[in-house]
Parts: C-alpha cells; structure tokens; sequence
C-alpha cells in the first residue's frame, strides 16, 4: 500500500491542507438558515450529468454526484421550497470562461443576473501524490429583489456560456442590523463603503481605538489588502454576511493574541485562485487567543478558512459558512483546547473540510458538533489527526472525493513531533451520505468511516456510535495502517450503526488489530459482509468480535488476491430494497407544489400530480443502472379524503434514456382507500430497464395524473 493521503506533501511544507436528497438524514448536521434543493430533482430543458464516483469528473465532484448542464438558452427550474428573498446557487462552467445565468421568477424574467465564472476552479495540487485536477465547482449568491412563496418557480437560464447547475440554496435574509451603541464604524476612520479604495488602514486605526469594544462594519464592500495583526480584545461585527462584505484575501495574520476576539456577522470574499502552501491565504490564519469566537461569518475563496495554531483555548466558531477554499475549512493545527466547532456549513473544500492536527502538541478536550459538510474534492469531510480526548458528533457529512472518507480517525503525522491519538476519541451520532471513495495511490477505495493508524499503532479508545452510513460507493467502516506499516488498530468500539446500500462491504479490515461490533445493522450490501485482508500480508489478523444485535453482514469476502467491485459477490442485492426510493424523477410536467420527486421521497402523504386536463401525462425515474425490475408498487395518500379511483397507464422502459418500449401495456389500476390505495403490477422476468416510465392516460377521480409513491422491486 502506497504511503500518500491527500495533504502528505502539502504539510511538509508546512499547511495541510433539503426538498433535498437528503431529507431522510436531515437529524445530523446544522440547523441552517437555508434549504438546499438539488438540481436534478428539478425541470430542466438541460441535460441531466451523473451519478458518477470517477476521480476528475464533474458529476463526480457534485452534490448527489449528479447536475444538470445547461446550454446556452436552455434553464433550469426550480420550485421554491419556503420563502425567500435570496437564492446561492452551486455551478461549474468549463475552463477559462464566464458569464451570467439569467433569472425568472413564476416565468418573468428580473433585471438582476447571476454571474458565473471559473476563476475560482480547477485547481491543480500536483505535489499531493494521486490528485488529478479538482475543485470544479464554485458559488454564486444573488439578493432576488422581492421575495417569492413556496411554491414559486425560480429558473436560471444560461445564455452564452455552458453552466452546469448543481444545487440552490434559497434563503430569508433578514434586513441589515443595526449599529451597536458605542461602536466605532471603520467608515469613521475613513473606510470605502463602496470598494474602490483600500480600507486597510482605516480597519487597523478602528481596531486599535475600539480596545474593550466594538469595530463597526456598516453594510457596503471593502477591499482590505494586506492582513490585519495585533488583533485582540476587540469585536469585529458587521450588518449581516449578505451586507457587509470584507474584500480580503489575507484578513488576519498574527502568531499570537492575548484573546478576546469576536467576529461575527460579516462577509470576508478572498480573490484565491490556487492554492500555495506557503502562503497565508487565509481568513485566520494564526491565533485569535483564548476566549474567542468566530460566527455567522460568510467564508469564501480563501486557501483556509480557519488556520489556527498556537493558543486558541476555548475558542467557539459556530453558525458559519465556509465555502470554495482551495484547501481545509478549518484546522486546529496543534495546542488547541477546549475548542468547539459546532453548526457551520462547508461546501467545496480543496482538502479536509474540518481537521484537528497535533502538530507540536496534542489537541485536547475539543469537539465538532452539528456541522453539515458538503463536497470535499480531494481528502477528507472530518479529520482527526492525532490529539487526547476528542469528538466529533452529530455531523452530516456528504460526497467526498478522491482522497478522503467521510470521517478519518487517524494516527497520520505529516511531521514530527506529533501527539498520537490518546485518552477516548468519540464519534457519534454521525450520518455519512455517498462518502468513501478510490484512493488512486493503493488502488482501493478508503471507507466512509476510517481508523487509521498510518504512522503509529492506535491505543486510545475509539467509540464510534449511532452511525448512519448510506449510499458508501464502497465501504462503510475501514481499519487500515495507511503508511504500509501494519501497525495496529485497537480498543474500537462500533455501537448502533445503520449502513444502508454500501456498495462492497460494512467493514474493510487491512491491518492487525481488533473491534467490536453491537447494533450495526445493515442492508443492500453490495458484495460481502467482511473484507479482513491484513497489508502487508502476514502482518497480522483483525479481530471482529460480534457483541449482539448485528444483522445483514456476516458473511466474509473470500478472496483477498482481489479487492471486491461494487455488487460484486454474495450477499446479492437486497430484493426488498424500493430501488426509485430518492432517485432523480421527471415528469411531463407537475401542478404547483406537487413535484415529481414526492413520487419517490419515501413519503406516502406527498404525492405528485400532473398539469391538468391534458392527457396523456408521464412520470420518468431514474433507477442508476439497469435494473431486472419484477414489481411495481403505486400508492396515493393513504387518507379517507382520497376517494376511489382508477387510473389507466401504460409501463415503458429504457435503457439508456431515449429510447423506451412497452413494457406492460395500458391498463386501468384501482386504487381504495379501504385497502391503502395501493396497485400493484408485475413486470415480466428478465425486464432490465434503467428509466421507469410511467404513461397515464385516464383518471376516474380528477384531471391528472397522481401518485404519492412510484416503488420498483426485485422481487415478484
């Protein structure tokens, strides 16, 4: 096994670097002031990419690996989830080009376009061993004007420039806040508002003179070029991240503060292209001291959010976005204590999205807790590199990419001297969604949860907890000595983990070592329960000792001359497993609210229903890959208020999404409240189809088309 990981030769440098799909694991994570609606569950005249798991890919990089690319002149809608008066939208456009997305609201097009550019993408790191060009998509927020309703169609249509459209985030931004009694305004010391001029000296002379107090920064852009230092015993405060907007891509620069620093409720947009490690590209980078806080902050285009070495004791960094950085999110890069990073976003990171590393001394007693994590393109979601007395709980942690698992537990070192993992490192409550993937430097995938003890053997105690993991393109819980030692991991303790559909294995064991396992529960296994091949071979055994209450993974990987392919091997896929639960629908088209992804939400009380009066109407889901589907499973709300009726449909298949044939031919299906109108319909043996479609023609009871559920089994 190959010794890199994704930062290894960063840090010898010195920097280490929903309506949504994620409804069902909305538990874990932040409580965000936005919802996230994903591109593909939208209509689009574009062209749908994905899902992809390939390194260097564009559907790959993107949330539910999926988007929709637009042409000039073609759009994307989307249906407004909640009221709103801003929108952020997620997007990639090809190397080199930019350009604007036009906006309509309910069909009208506003004066205010979103503008779109590369500049801020792919991102070449060629000293990181096994990275390809990566960081392909980028962020674009727009202030709407007025404020739309739930329900509302929100577009966005490309005009001269491809954009490929991955998710939009719409938001209620609150009116600007006020300034607070006694503060001194850096526009009072001569700040430009208006971003033409350097506000620089004017922040450093309000800094100084606000010692106690607090450093006003009214709504406007302000362009700061070069860092700020000295920083302590001061608040620095804006209006609201939507309106005080900070031009900086070097905000605060200093070894060491006395402490006392607040930040809070501001935007700080960098202008970092690339990312160089020597660098200080950095919102912080450095220390703000003890007893400080970082919120509501708006973090964007930096190389590092938050780069935190020397004393940071008690530090609070919560309700933030960091988004589009070249490397980490956050690091707590040694001698932090008492730290707690605690309801961020992160969205877009070019290495670990949040990272504790004990570099020089061991990180002690600090926590992330309810952070939501979306789409680190090269390492790792959430990463422990070293420390005493850690955890990581309740986090939601999304599609990460190439280098990186959703969470990594690790005794890699970068450099010396180094504290090793010590005393209980915690992890719980977590939910990993699609993470895991390919590590290119050993040919095999690193799993959506990793212990890793890369440089020394592990010894502290590690709990992992109430895991969810779903949709790992590979494993759930890996166990590896990644330095090629066979060092050993041990004293782990897996606890009350639900793994939905991984697509090899639940536990990938490569190094000596051992853990038990209780309430890990599983289903839609892909290839076997247990992959236990120990690297080197004949370094030793991995010891899995079942405590109770296991179910769906016993069975063990056989032949360790070959690392399992995604539904490869027995278990076979689950029969039971509704294969259209939360993939990609269409339709022909949908009345308001009531939009073809609630066909296939998993919720019976949501339903979508076609335009009226215009027969025929089709509902398209895309099951992933081809599929021997034998049973269909229709439903309509289960309530009294839904009387009887029969709806008259045809099912047609294809393979590839263009062309479809009759699968089942029309017929008319009645559905009863009194027997939970549900139809069901056979498909003949040997049916492979990717799209399901279905083809309605009539309804007894009104002028659409309706289903509350469109279900596909395996099973007859």
């Amino acid at each position: 096994m190959p010794l890199a990981c994704a930062a290894a030769a960063a840090l010898a440098a010195g920097m280490l670097g929903t309506t949504t799909a994620h409804a069902a694991v909305a538990a874990a994570g932040a409580s965000l002031p936005f919802t996230s609606v994903e591109a593909e569950s939208a209509t689009t005249t574009g062209t749908r990419i994905g899902p992809d798991y390939t390194q260097g890919t564009l559907a790959s990089e993107a949330s539910g690996r999926q988007a929709v690319r637009l042409s000039a002149g073609q759009r994307v809608e989307f249906t407004a989830p909640r009221a709103a008066n801003a929108v952020n939208v997620s997007y990639s456009v090809p190397d080199g080009q930019s350009g604007t997305l036009d906006v309509y609201v309910n069909g009208t097009r506003i004066s205010k376009t979103l503008a779109v550019t590369s500049k801020y993408s792919y991102v070449d790191t060629s000293w990181i061993a096994g990275a390809k060009q990566h960081h392909f998509f980028d962020d674009a927020r727009l202030l709407l004007g007025q404020n739309v309703q739930a329900g509302d169609k929100i577009a966005f249509q490309a005009t001269s420039t491809q954009v490929t459209v991955d998710v939009a985030d719409f938001e209620q931004v609150a009116a600007a806040a006020a300034r607070p009694a006694g503060s001194v305004s850096v526009t009072d010391k001569g700040a430009d508002p208006s971003g033409q001029g350097d506000s620089t000296q004017a922040f450093r002379d309000a800094i100084s003179t606000a010692q106690g107090g607090v450093v006003w920064i009214p709504p406007g852009d302000y362009r700061v070029t070069s860092s700020l230092s000295g920083v302590q015993n001061v608040t620095l405060q804006g209006a609201g991240g939507w309106y005080s907007v900070v031009h900086a891509s070097r905000f605060i620069d200093q070894s060491g503060s006395s402490g006392g620093v607040h930040l809070k409720d501001f935007a700080v947009l960098g202008e970092v292209t690339e990312r160089v490690d020597s660098n200080p590209d950095n919102f912080v980078n450095g220390s703000l001291g003890p007893g400080s806080s970082v919120s509501g902050m708006w973090i964007q285009h930096l190389k590092v959010g938050l780069w935190l070495t020397g004393n940071n004791d008690n530090l609070v960094v919560e309700n933030n976005r960091i988004l589009d950085t070249t490397a980490d999110g956050l690091n707590l890069n040694g001698n932090a204590h008492g730290v707690r990073v605690s309801n961020n976003f992160l969205r877009n990171q070019g290495d670990d999205s949040l990272a504790m590393w004990s570099l020089n001394g061991p990180d002690s007693n600090s926590s992330f807790e309810g952070n939501t994590i979306s789409q680190p393109n090269l390492a790792n979601g959430i990463a422990i590199y070293g420390g005493t007395d850690l955890s990581v709980r309740n986090n939601l942690v999304s599609d990460t990419n190439a280098l990186g698992s959703g969470i990594a537990v690790s005794n890699q070192k970068f450099l010396d001297p180094f504290s090793p993992l010590a005393g209980t490192i915690t992890v719980d409550g977590n939910t990993l969604v699609r993470t895991g993937a390919i590590n290119p430097n050993w040919g095999h995938p690193m799993g959506a949860l990793r212990v890793d003890s890369y440089d020394s053997a592990i010894n502290a105690t590690v709990d992992i907890t109430n895991t969810t993991v779903t949709d790992s393109p590979y494993s759930a819980f890996e166990f590896v000595s990644g330095g090629g030692h066979g060092y050993p991991t041990s004293n782990i303790n897996v606890t009350g983990a639900t793994v939905r559909n991984t697509g090899t294995v639940v536990v990938q064991a490569e190094t000596p070592g051992s853990a038990r396992f209780s309430n890990v529960q599983a289903t839609g296994v892909g290839s076997a329960g247990i992959y236990n091949c120990p690297y080197p071979s004949g370094s030793g055994g991995f010891t899995v000792t079942d405590n109770g209450g296991n179910s769906g993974w016993s069975s063990t990987w056989s032949d360790c001359s070959a690392w399992p392919q995604p539904g490869q091997g027995n278990p076979p896929p689950d029969q039971n497993a509704n294969l259209a639960k939360g993939r990609p629908a269409t339709a022909t088209g949908s009345q308001d609210v009531y939009t073809p992804g609630r066909a296939v939400d998993g919720d019976a009380g949501s339903y979508w229903e076609s335009s009226n009066n215009a027969f025929p109407q089709a509902i398209t889901v895309d099951l992933g890959s081809s599929q021997a589907v034998r049973r269909l499973v229709l439903k309509l709300p289960p309530s009294s208020a839904w009387g009887a009726r029969t709806e008259t449909l045809s099912v047609l298949g294809s393979t590839n999404g263009s062309t479809y044939s009759t699968v089942v031919g029309s017929q008319g299906y009645r559905f009863d409240p009194a027997t939970g109108n549900t139809a069901t319909i056979a498909l003949p043996a040997g049916t492979g189809l990717r799209y399901l479609r279905l083809n309605v023609t009539a309804n007894t009871a009104w002028t659409a088309a309706q289903f509350s559920e469109v279900e596909a089994y395996l099973s007859s």
